[in-house]
């Protein structure tokens, strides 16, 4: 036993990683071909994969959660550093080219997202009767997020959302509030800092490196994280394809290979060439380094559950000087939803494809407005973008019944869709934090050097 561990441990995360992708693949798929084959399936009406998936999606569920557990205090004290340790006038500039990348992204992926999806055009020629049945299967869980959807505009409750009550934030994971506090909260240091005598300066320095301590206590427990995700992994596979297996594509052909195509464009077509045009580096050896990361995302499919990997990827992977990095992936796991950009329009274009509704020029360029605008803010978690649906689609027109069909089928696919989507946008937020390192001299070497 103590020989295994010892070669576990030694043996590197990413490939014990990959290794237990690649296993519970194969474990999930067999589960999920027995159920549909239906053997053993007698027992209470239930399936193979419905007995045993409840054994094993808590070892997934805990990695999930461990993750969440550790991401509020890493943000929260990751910003407040990152605020504090930047001279006020060189923050500004980086955060203002930091917050342009992020909309610059998101407005390209918007627009790719529009233009595959008209070149796509889901559920052109389909019979909208079969549509509304695959609909009613999750017609009861589309009204219960229906309750929960936003009545304001995306501009609004973007701006309603900015200021809360900062422990109300922290206590319930709302991560907007969290970065505005926690940004304003570090400059305020830094101001006293810069403005305050000597003896003042003193006693926030140390308030400072107290913040700091905990940044890197809360490291040390992404350690320990780490080295049980590889289970965690495992677990997550086998209930994804257990449950899922490789039906669920079928019903939704376009709207899959559209999103999917849009996202390897976005990962391996703009952000190479943007970040080869801003930093004149090699791409590939940048993505190479993040491929931790961006496994890490497609499995949780959470961009907030990642940023403990994304943040010691990029300090010890990118050689992203803390600063920066402290203050730009948590932004970036907020507002920066390039993968959601790409999957709204697709369902905009279903929607309007089965209701018979006339897409205009004037009307896509509000959706890719409406598009960038719901992104920001969208909570960087699991299914975040369904919430979404509900404001692209009310800006369509559409009644409350044909949302709810939309809602439906959407959340048919979500599944596989959001785990692109996610590794899109930790791969953003990387190459992101990248670029503008580069520019501004935060950066200790080149990747692998």
């Amino acid at each position: 036993m103590r020989r295994f561990l010892r070669w576990y441990l030694k043996t590197s995360l990413i490939l014990r990683i990959i290794v237990c992708f690649i296993c519970g693949s194969l474990i999930g798929g067999v589960l999920w071909y027995v159920s549909q084959r239906g053997g053993g399936a007698a027992v209470a009406g239930k399936t193979v994969s419905e007995r045993v998936i409840p054994y094993i999606s808590p070892f997934g569920q805990v990695l999930v959660q461990m993750l969440k557990m550790i991401v509020v205090p890493i943000i929260f004290f990751s910003l407040v550093v990152g605020a504090s340790s930047l001279p006020i006038n060189r923050l500004g500039r980086i955060g203002l080219k930091t917050i342009l990348w992020y909309l610059f992204c998101s407005l390209l992926a918007a627009i790719l997202g529009t233009c595959l999806a008209l070149a796509i055009n889901p559920g052109s020629g389909a019979d909208s009767d079969a549509w509304q049945k695959l609909a009613a299967v999750k017609e009861a869980q589309a009204e219960d997020l229906s309750a929960e959807a936003p009545v304001e505009g995306p501009l609004s409750q973007l701006l309603l959302n900015l200021f809360r009550n900062p422990f109300e934030a922290l206590a319930t994971g709302n991560f907007l509030p969290i970065i505005v506090f926690a940004i304003t909260f570090g400059l305020a240091i830094r101001v006293l800092i810069e403005a305050g005598g000597e003896q003042s300066a003193a006693h926030l320095e140390m308030l400072s490196h107290l913040l700091e301590a905990c940044r890197d206590a809360m490291f040390k427990l992404v350690d320990w994280v780490l080295e049980y995700s590889p289970i965690g992994v495992l677990a997550l596979t086998i209930v994804n394809f257990g449950l899922y297996g490789p039906s669920i594509v079928g019903p939704y052909v376009r709207v899959t290979l559209g999103v999917v195509l849009g996202i390897i464009v976005m990962v391996f077509g703009v952000y190479p060439v943007l970040l080869w045009v801003v930093t004149r580096h090699n791409p590939l050896s940048v993505l190479r380094q993040i491929k931790e990361p961006m496994i890490m995302a497609f499995i949780t499919r959470s961009s907030a559950a990642t940023l403990p990997v994304s943040i010691r990827t990029a300090q010890e992977q990118l050689k992203i000087r803390n600063e920066l990095a402290s203050f730009s992936l948590p932004l970036g796991a907020t507002i920066n939803m390039d993968g959601v950009c790409v999957h709204l329009p697709m369902f905009a274009v279903l929607a309007a494809n089965m209701f018979d509704i006339k897409l205009t020029l004037g009307s896509l360029v509000l959706l890719v407005m409406t598009t960038v605008l719901s992104s920001i803010g969208a909570g960087g978690v699991p299914s975040g973008s369904l919430m979404l649906l509900f404001i692209i689609l009310e800006t369509m027109g559409l009644s409350g019944e044909k949302v709810a069909i939309i809602i439906a089928l959407a959340l048919g696919i979500n599944p596989i869709l959001d785990m692109f989507e996610t590794m899109n946008n930790v791969t953003g937020d990387l190459i992101c934090s990248y670029a503008v390192a580069t520019r501004e001299g935060l950066i200790d070497a080149k990747p692998g050097a």
